[in-house]
């Protein structure tokens, strides 16, 4: 059984694949890659947002009680 497969594919050749739109028809890799950036872009806008609100607070805390303390 090793020696029909091996028959199988021994003429097989590799080929790389391109999109042509003409063909294919459809831009649907390019609103993805769109709505990517634009998820990359606000995603890192909100964490810089995030830091500079955490950078302007001053957090004081209190010592924490215990039940066994006296």
């Amino acid at each position: 059984m090793g020696e029909e497969k091996k028959d199988l594919f021994k003429d097989y050749v590799a080929e790389t694949v391109e999109y042509d739109e003409e063909i294919d028809g459809s831009d649907e890799h390019k609103i993805r890659e769109n709505h990517l950036s634009t998820k990359e872009n606000l995603v890192e806008k909100i964490k810089k947002a995030k830091a500079a609100a955490k950078g302007n607070q001053t957090t004081f805390r209190q010592n924490i009680r215990t039940e066994n303390e006296k």
